[in-house]
């Protein structure tokens, strides 16, 4: 079998869809799968900007010419590479399927058009025709899809609202497989007590508010780990006495994964999938959602607490060997071969 990979990010880009798709181009092949990977930016031309109407043309163009070759495209989102690679299937007569790592549409309208719900609530409401267009694309793209893939139970149970029934079966949760380099050196730092999060900065992520919370307690630091290489990033981590995600939504965050298997502790919000990967008290400490008291309550237990913290850590760090490679990729190769 060979599969072409369509994705939106790829090395040195970062992110987690770059992630993912390098780690497949390694380790399909040692299960007899055979890949090829087109990245979307050989849709920009060299030293010129393209507007992006041309550049998915460009890049669906790209995508037909390797699609012939294969056996499966698998694309790694609905929409930016999504489109354009499922008509390039569909034309090359290909089996395509599709990863959905999360909502396309929500995640524009929070960023670029007004949209103030949640996840949850955005499925349920009308917005404007730009909004409503990518929405139809997204759905459009995961009803043609053969196999669909989420990463987590949360995803797979929104994505399945999208599909009549009859094709619902067609949706399946692999968790993305997380990794960490073999030897991390903790980041230099002299706070009695630090504070790290990490992420892109969009609005769900709320990192302003963690910045708002450490700021009442004298002497604890919070640090950012955004746009950094992704083993800086990690030694920030690695360093902190506790990790905090404060989303309002997650799919599934590899950087939550990353920390337990760091052995840091972790406060996280009770959204999305993170109660998958975090037991309340147990494994780490779940809020809920926009809620600066209970943050502050939270990072209070850890200061006053440490070996609590590193109790729950220790077990994070158990649950998070679900997110081995060897784990995750046997179960893709296996949803391959029912094709």
């Amino acid at each position: 079998m060979k599969v072409l990979l369509a994705t939106g990010l790829y090395p040195p880009e970062i992110g987690g869809p770059a992630t993912y798709t390098k780690q497949l181009e390694e380790e399909l092949p040692r299960r007899g799968v055979e890949v090829a990977v087109l990245p979307f930016r050989v849709a920009r031309f060299a030293r010129w900007w393209t507007p992006p109407g041309v550049r998915h043309v460009v890049y669906f163009w790209k995508c037909l010419q390797i699609a012939k070759h294969v056996d499966v495209v698998y694309a790694q989102d609905a929409v930016s590479v999504g489109l354009p690679a499922s008509l390039a299937a569909r034309i090359a007569g290909k089996k395509y399927m599709v990863r959905i790592p999360g909502d396309y549409a929500w995640e524009q309208g929070r960023q670029r058009w007004g949209v103030e719900a949640e996840l949850d609530a955005f499925q349920t409401k009308k917005y404007g025709w730009r909004v409503e267009c990518v929405r139809m694309i997204q759905k459009s793209v995961v009803r043609r899809a053969a196999l669909v893939v989420t990463p987590s139970d949360y995803m797979n149970h929104l994505v399945r609202q999208w599909l009549p029934v009859a094709q619902q079966e067609r949706v399946h949760t692999i968790y993305s497989s997380v990794s960490t380099p073999s030897h991390i050196e903790p980041h230099e730092s002299f706070a009695p007590f630090l504070v790290v999060s990490s992420g892109r900065k969009v609005p769900w992520k709320h990192f302003d508010a963690i910045e708002r919370v450490v700021a009442k307690e004298p002497g604890w630091q919070f640090f950012l780990a955004s746009e950094l290489p992704r083993e800086e990033a990690l030694s920030w981590v690695k360093a902190a006495n506790v990790y905090v995600l404060n989303s309002t939504y997650e799919g599934l965050s590899h950087a939550l994964v990353e920390a337990m298997l760091l052995g840091t502790p972790v406060i996280a919000t009770k959204v999305g999938g993170n109660p998958e990967l975090i037991r309340d008290k147990v494994d780490g400490q779940l809020i809920p959602p926009q809620d600066d008291e209970a943050l502050h309550r939270s990072l209070v237990e850890v200061y006053n607490n440490p070996q609590a913290a590193r109790e729950r850590a220790e077990s994070a760090q158990g649950r998070a060997e679900a997110f081995s490679v060897e784990v995750t990729v046997q179960k893709l190769v296996t949803l391959l071969q029912t094709l």
